[in-house]
């Protein structure tokens, strides 16, 4: 009589010892760290999940089959990131990753190409330090019976990283209210403008962040900020960037002129030493901010690598190129985009002459 018992004991100390099941342990289950899944920005990737906590952040997969489906963990999550997806080069569409598992359908057996971007991770939420408030963590892709994940087409060989503030981020690009809904990464001018170029991206903007100033969502201040996708994990693809774009020091306004062009120089040479062969573009600030500080900057710098980029009446408000006066909206983003893809091939051109 004792036996059944014994034997209900030991099934469950064997239980309680086993290691635990992830998503990815199940057949048809792809793991976050594949190499046939192209990720582009800063993501922190392990075996179990890969996360973002940038807006513009991208993931790019080809599979055969009629339906695949994303896996995402969203148990810390109070405030979800919102995402696009787009399949065989279609529209886009609009998901909030407040769920585990997201259906995207195909029509037919493909192969079929999507592309994940992430519109917006909401600034003022903990998106710094985990558990994470908001941000984008998929844990895996599910495909059907008899699918298959393919492997991807070359890379682009061209690489742009960008930093900056909410306006890199791409905060009230839409509308006129600082949410999710109003922001889009996606319409920000690093997006367009490597999406012109033909070119991968690294797109890091954080709102309310300075060279001094700290931004929101427990965010440091930008050179401490540099080389992490999020508290205690490591970023390193931008190291290998042909061209970093910073725009930065509209949220430094009240910092000194000495204060300022000293951690301005800090954040510049920080670049420089993790990415040496890099040309680094230093924009002024679409409203002027310390455009003189930053100037003497560059020019303290002497470095051929390092250019000054006046921006000076590229926006203005009585053209209608900004939602509230100092965020610019789709049309400021876009003409963003001319002038700047400009600058890089013409940085890019200067790279080849030498």
């Amino acid at each position: 009589m004792e036996r059944p018992l014994i034997t209900a004991v030991a099934a469950l100390l064997a239980l309680a010892s086993a290691p635990p099941v992830f998503a990815s342990d199940h057949a048809n289950v792809v793991r976050p760290d594949d190499r046939r899944l192209s990720y582009e920005g800063h993501w922190g990737r392990t075996p179990e999940a890969a996360t973002t906590v940038n807006s513009g952040s991208r993931l790019h997969f080809r599979f055969t089959g009629g339906e695949v489906h994303a896996l995402f963990d969203v148990g810390s999550i109070t405030v979800p990131a919102q995402i696009y997806v787009s399949v065989d080069g279609g529209p886009k569409r609009l998901y909030a990753v407040d769920r585990d598992d997201l259906d995207i359908d195909a029509p037919g057996r493909g192969p079929h190409t999507v592309e994940i971007s992430v519109k917006d991770v909401f600034s003022r939420a903990n998106r710094w330090t985990p558990p994470l408030e908001t941000g984008v963590v998929l844990t895996g892709l599910r495909l059907d019976e008899g699918a298959r994940l393919l492997p991807q087409h070359r890379p682009p060989t061209r690489r742009l990283a960008f930093y900056g503030d909410s306006i890199t981020q791409g905060v009230m690009a839409l509308c006129e209210v600082n949410t999710s809904d109003c922001a889009d990464g996606t319409a920000a001018y690093p997006t367009l403008v490597a999406d012109r170029l033909g070119a991968s991206l690294t797109q890091v903007g954080f709102g309310r962040q300075g060279v001094i100033q700290t931004g929101n969502g427990g965010v440091p201040a930008a050179g401490d900020a540099y080389g992490w996708n999020y508290a205690e994990s490591r970023a390193t693809s931008d190291r290998r960037a042909d061209v970093i774009v910073v725009n930065q020091g509209t949220n430094d306004a009240a910092s000194t002129a000495g204060g300022f062009r000293s951690a301005y120089r800090s954040y510049l040479e920080e670049l420089k030493a993790a990415a040496p062969h890099a040309r680094i573009l230093a924009l002024c600030p679409f409203d002027g901010t310390h455009a003189e500080d930053i100037a003497a900057v560059v020019d303290q710098l002497a470095d051929q690598r390092v250019e000054f980029v006046d921006t000076t009446g590229w926006l203005s408000l009585e053209d209608g190129d900004f939602n509230g006066t100092v965020h610019p909206n789709t049309q400021g983003h876009s003409k963003v985009a001319d002038r700047l893809s400009a600058v890089i091939l013409s940085a890019l051109a200067l790279d080849k002459e030498h």
